[in-house]
């Protein structure tokens, strides 16, 4: 076997394995085989509307401390160098993408596949496959001038399809037509007013669609619960969401009983901000019952925390 017979089969065995861009059904399946609930036709798991909306309230911290005590440390990124629409909450599944440095070889042998599909431009792959609901995280590589694949025209396509923004490293462009797209909620981490693969400077490429990615510190899965408020984004294994919106319901709840009977005088701080006492907790389940129809959660998501309750 000759070294340049070696060689090539070493490339093709990369291009197959790693150079792929749309993950398979059977290894989403595979990957994400601790969620068991509804699925997309390409086996993306698929959190119903009702978890997304009632996400929608959850803070980061409570969310944090759901997925920290199942063992994921690492799922919240801050730091983002510009944010759309900042006092808004983005909630959705996540589409994800990840692009790599452009080179030539690779790039035009994917995009070679891809005419041949009947696609065109790399950058719309990914978008094109958005659903409502869905969230475009994009891994960019933190790449700033000569990055942006996203301005105003792809922005209102991702909007169209999928009724929200981005999570993406890397910079945009067109941030004023942007910002113009109302619920177009987004974390970027730059801005810049070039765009990318300019005539004779290929700098990046699409390497994968819906396989796992990294978004600073966290590995993002397809599926995952994207939660993006108050500066930060989390992001929520779909296997947990509903585990973290229950618990979340739960925290709310105790939160406003305790307030209320500290402002009563009912119990001293030093009781509320501990283990409750069998007193305190039968007096909590007392009070859930007596103002099930007042409370900020529908009764019956009450109800059902009040069948399953631990504490």
């Amino acid at each position: 076997m000759t070294k340049t017979y070696v060689t090539l089969l070493f490339l093709s065995l990369i291009m197959v394995e790693s150079f792929a861009q749309q993950i398979s059904r059977e290894e989403m399946l595979f990957l994400t085989q601790q969620w068991t609930g509804e699925r997309f036709e390409d086996g993306r798991p698929k959190v119903s509307d009702d978890i997304l909306r009632r996400m929608k309230e959850v803070s980061h911290d409570e969310a944090w401390a759901v997925m920290k005590n199942e063992g994921y440390r690492y799922q919240y990124a801050d730091g983002w160098g510009l944010m759309i629409n900042p006092d808004s909450v983005l909630v959705g599944r996540a589409l994800t993408a990840t692009f790599m440095p452009g080179r030539p070889d690779i790039h035009d042998a994917i995009d070679e596949r891809g005419k041949k599909e009947g696609k065109r431009g790399q950058n719309s792959w990914p978008v094109d496959l958005l659903q409502q609901g869905d969230v475009y995280v994009v891994d960019q590589f933190g790449i700033h001038n000569g990055g942006p694949t996203i301005g105003d025209n792809v922005g209102n396509a991702i909007y169209a399809k999928s009724g929200n923004g981005i999570v993406y490293d890397g910079a945009i462009r067109d941030v004023v037509g942007l910002k113009e797209i109302g619920g177009f909620t987004s974390y970027v981490a730059s801005y810049h007013p070039s765009h990318h693969n300019q005539p004779g400077d290929l700098n990046t490429m699409l390497i994968g669609i819906n396989k796992p990615t990294r978004i600073h510190q966290v590995t993002v899965m397809a599926g995952d619960v994207v939660l993006g408020r108050d500066g930060g984004v989390s992001f929520i294994p779909a296997h947990l969401a509903e585990k973290v919106v229950v618990t979340s319901e739960v925290v709310r709840l105790r939160d406003m009983f305790g307030h209320q009977r500290l402002r009563e005088g009912t119990y001293t701080a030093g009781q509320i901000d501990t283990r409750w006492s069998e007193e305190i907790e039968k007096d909590f389940s007392q009070w859930l019952e007596e103002h099930i129809d007042e409370l900020p959660i529908a009764r019956e998501q009450i109800q059902e925390i009040l069948k399953k309750r631990t504490w």
